[in-house]
């Protein structure tokens, strides 16, 4: 048997944090997708400092005479909403309602999908068996009718629409990894591996997992935008985040009711959720045509 018959397929070792971060900074799409998501993370880090007013205060002159929410000003810079908050603060707020849940729903996705797709390829036979067709089974549910059920089961905070919108998430990521780990299995380096004697750990650490690497940080950041739509969902149709804690999606709920008059109150947080949503696409788009290392003759 020939080194080159059992040579391992390509990783790319020199593709450090500088040099993608330098590959998405040279292309239009990602860089502004970038541009988007350090601004909102910012922002979100930042809110106590910048906000302008506190996002619950009913201000007394934050109401028309007629009692209707103010259009975008000097003093309200986007307006107020049906109660005079300063909707410009509330936003500023839901952004860190939306990336907390959008990073850590998806990170809990990440770690499940991995788990399951990685142990089913590798090991096969019934083990693999029952867990893809759990997978199915789970893929046959429509995610918003079932996340919609899980929350409405249980209360209603930042956690458990976290937990609900990953359980309703991680199939994609168990699908993807199955294949391609079952892929790399039947390798004939892996057989050789198999054969001196190599621990099943090592194998999966040290010739498994560096093929697979590069998916799972194109799919959790794609993630990112799929749970920051659907926790926006979740809240609008009330089974999400709960007032008064702001989340883009329950605050074009409390006001849709004013969207004829107070055109702004739906624009800027819709606004929000397109543009972070957006941004993670972008950004999932242009990292895995510069990761891949499958992707012949672009770098």
């Amino acid at each position: 048997m020939s080194d080159a018959t059992i040579a391992p397929p390509p990783v790319a070792r020199k593709r450090n944090a500088a040099w993608v971060l330098r590959e998405l900074l040279r292309r239009p799409r990602s860089a502004f997708g970038l541009t988007v998501i350090v601004l909102m993370v910012g922002a979100a880090v930042l809110a106590p400092w910048i906000m302008p007013y506190d996002p619950n205060d009913q201000m007394f002159d934050g109401l028309s005479l007629e009692g209707a929410p103010l259009p975008p000003s000097a003093k309200f810079w986007l307006g107020t909403d049906l109660l005079g908050r300063d909707l410009f603060s509330r936003l500023i707020l839901g952004t860190q309602t939306s990336l907390i849940i959008g990073v850590l729903a998806n990170g809990i996705a990440v770690v499940l999908g991995a788990t399951v797709g990685i142990t089913a390829g590798y090991f096969g036979g019934w083990i693999g068996g029952v867990l893809m067709r759990f997978t199915d089974l789970m893929m046959a549910f429509p995610a918003l009718l079932l996340a919609i059920v899980l929350a409405a089961i249980f209360k209603p905070s930042l956690l458990i629409v976290a937990l609900v919108i990953a359980m309703v998430n991680w199939v994609q990521m168990a699908r993807v990894l199955y294949t391609e780990t079952r892929s790399l299995a039947q390798r004939e380096f892996i057989d050789v591996q198999r054969a001196i004697g190599s621990s099943t750990w090592r194998i999966l650490g040290r010739h498994i997992f560096p093929h697979l690497v590069y998916s799972i940080i194109v799919f959790g950041t794609l993630g990112i935008s799929t749970t920051v739509l659907l926790e926006a969902t979740l809240s609008y149709l009330g089974v999400g985040v709960q007032p008064p804690t702001p989340s883009w999606g329950n605050i074009i709920f409390e006001n849709q009711t004013y969207f004829a008059n107070a055109p702004w109150l739906v624009f800027f947080p819709g606004l929000a959720i397109v543009l972070l949503a957006l941004s993670f696409n972008l950004l999932g788009d242009v990292l895995r045509d510069t990761l891949d290392p499958k992707l012949k003759g672009r770098h």
